[in-house]
């Protein structure tokens, strides 16, 4: 069973389980019930009639990530509406906000004297035959992840008629929840922050040494010598970077580039998305891409369907695969991305990926993906990131990164590629962080931060090491070890050692940084130990293009007609993206295919 599968039939236990008995009709009035969602409680309000569900709206404020998880929250209550049924199905990609809606009003129906077992069985009518229409264009992009709503943005600047198609029913895709942060070398704002001293060629430097010189050159050099303007175009389009935050401390990067859009990552992709609005695009969300249409060898248009059976032919003079990477394809995964947990979108399916090959298109570096060493396994090879709980527990904090013997064995403020080399090295390829009590607060401050919430936190800590995610509190060091096997004897002296590194402003050890190096564990409980495994999102193998993103054919001639940009295009960073790197590739590459495609309808 798959986890789609384990969400939906969790959901309709939950559903299921409220109501046992009804008579027809309801108790009419209006009835209030919140659930848990992804980022906190969903409350609803239900009104009901003697005999049906009058209207259902959703009330207060919420945290569910805007333009995903929000989505759910705008279409499943007209849908219950309309069908007078539970039986909706959830939104893709925002399974735990659609459950949380339906089983706040599954609550609202047992007040009012209903069955919510009864309703979920009541079938949601289909529309009648599906249509199909055609319609034309100048552009046809295909995914609205970050990569295909800058090139979107593009090309409608240049004066093309463009449509764009995404096959889940919100925009963003990866862009909109990944850590909310991008490279910055070479524009005007690196400079008005005080940073002079870079250049295309120190970041190329940089990105060679942390992708093996795997790179695929010709990609790498687009990259740095184009990402500057690429900010600074955006930057005057109306996107907005934190400047009050500054940079972000990286050990990827020798020079300071990589800064947070304000707001972060899901804030970044609302605004990208008004802009897409405003810019004369035809979008269709809910729309997924089936082939490409090639006549005398060249990609001229797109088939799509969309999640009403709707079919269309988007006849175009070029097409600009934007479909994002394929860590949810298992198909597709090679080597160590087997082994790691996934914690990318579910729409990241290798769609594109195969579009491409099925006309013809040379793939390279299929075998690596962006690994990071932060993750914490929430579902069956699921993981989420705690990449931001991280920096606080070691920038901010006094917590120490040690393996299962109980010792540290790599500086906690080291390259998240030098510690995930360290940790796939580990048992059960596991590192664990020991924490004091304001350093935990600290590192709970980054969960919620990256969409962990405060219920889930304390859903952890209760299983008490007894299951995944495995998160440990105890009044000493020595017991808080002893919950998931760590050599306690060891850990106490390390934390004592560390400690004197702390006093003496010196780590003798692993040279861990002294201004991160400030605080000493208490030598008062309690302490957490929290798990760390390797996680993957990114994909970084894709399709070959040449300068302009044209789509190279397995003889390396191009592809009349079809381009790509973003995740889908894989070589630029070798085998390991740096923190910013994945989103500052997505929106250059977006930009420059967008140019590129243009220009070859001359």
């Amino acid at each position: 069973m798959n986890r789609k599968t384990l969400i939906a039939a969790a959901a309709a236990l939950s559903l299921g389980a409220v109501g046992t008995t009804w008579a027809a009709g309801y108790k009419a009035g209006t009835y209030k019930a919140s659930a848990q969602g992804m980022g906190g409680p969903v409350q609803v309000e239900v009104e009901f009639t003697d005999s049906a569900i009058k209207a259902v709206r959703i009330v207060g404020k919420n945290s569910e990530t805007p333009g995903i998880g929000t989505t759910a929250l705008e279409k499943l209550p007209p849908q219950i509406v309309e069908s007078q049924s539970l039986g909706v199905a959830a939104v893709s990609g925002a399974s735990k906000s659609s459950a949380a809606v339906l089983t706040a009003v599954a609550d609202c129906v047992r007040q009012a004297g209903g069955d919510p077992k009864a309703l979920m069985a009541v079938p949601v009518k289909k529309s009648a035959k599906a249509a199909a229409k055609t319609i034309e264009a100048d552009l046809a992009v295909v995914g609205a992840g970050g990569a295909g709503q800058v090139a979107t943005l593009r090309a409608s600047s240049l004066g093309k008629k463009v449509v764009l198609i995404e096959k889940m029913p919100f925009v963003g895709g990866a862009a909109a929840i990944n850590g909310g942060t991008v490279v910055v070398q070479g524009s005007k704002l690196q400079k008005e922050l005080g940073v002079k001293d870079d250049s295309p060629e120190i970041m190329r430097q940089d990105l060679l040494k942390n992708g093996h010189n795997l790179n695929d050159k010709g990609k790498l050099n687009l990259y740095v010598n184009h990402v500057g303007p690429t900010i600074d175009w955006l930057l005057e389009q109306g996107l907005k970077i934190d400047v009050k935050a500054g940079f972000t401390n990286e050990a990827e990067y020798s020079k300071p580039r990589c800064i947070r859009w304000l707001g972060g990552a899901p804030a970044n992709m609302k605004r990208m998305y008004a802009l897409v609005q405003k810019s004369g695009a035809q979008v269709f969300t809910g729309t997924r891409a089936q082939e490409l249409i090639v006549e005398d060898g060249a990609v001229v248009g797109v088939k799509a369907q969309a999640s009403d059976g709707t079919t269309y032919t988007i006849k175009s003079k070029a097409v600009l695969l934007a479909t994002g990477g394929f860590g949810n394809a298992k198909d597709l995964l090679t080597g160590s991305l087997k082994q790691a947990l996934y914690y990318g979108p579910v729409s990241s399916t290798g769609d594109g990926h195969k579009m491409a090959q099925a006309v013809g298109a040379k793939l390279q570096m299929m075998q690596y993906g962006k690994i990071y060493p932060n993750g914490v396994e929430v579902a069956p090879g699921i993981a989420k990131s705690t990449i931001w709980a991280n920096k606080n527990a070691f920038e901010k904090g006094s917590g120490i990164l040690v393996a299962k013997n109980g010792k540290r064995v790599i500086s906690e403020m080291a390259s998240n590629n030098a510690i995930k080399n360290v940790e796939l090295k580990q048992p059960d390829s596991t590192l664990y962080i020991l924490m004091d009590q304001p350093t935990f607060d600290a590192f709970a401050q980054g969960l919620y931060i990256g969409g962990i919430t405060k219920a889930e936190v304390q859903a952890w800590l209760a299983k008490d090491g007894k299951g995944t995610p495995r998160f440990v509190k105890a009044d000493t060091i020595e017991a808080a070890a002893a919950k998931l096997g760590l050599d306690a004897a060891n850990l106490k002296k390390e934390a004592a050692r560390y400690n004197g590194f702390v006093k003496s402003g010196k780590d003798a050890d692993f040279n861990r940084p002294a201004k991160f190096m400030t605080k000493a564990v208490l030598d008062k409980g309690p302490y957490y130990i929290i798990e760390q495994q390797p996680r993957f999102a990114t994909t970084m193998g894709g399709v070959v293009t040449n300068d302009a993103f044209n789509v190279l054919d397995v003889n390396g001639k191009p592809i009349k007609g079809l381009f790509a940009a973003g995740e889908l295009v894989g070589g630029a960073m070798g085998d390991d993206s740096p923190p910013g790197g994945n989103m500052g590739w997505a929106v250059t590459s977006g930009k420059l295919s967008a140019e590129g495609a243009v220009s070859s309808m001359k």
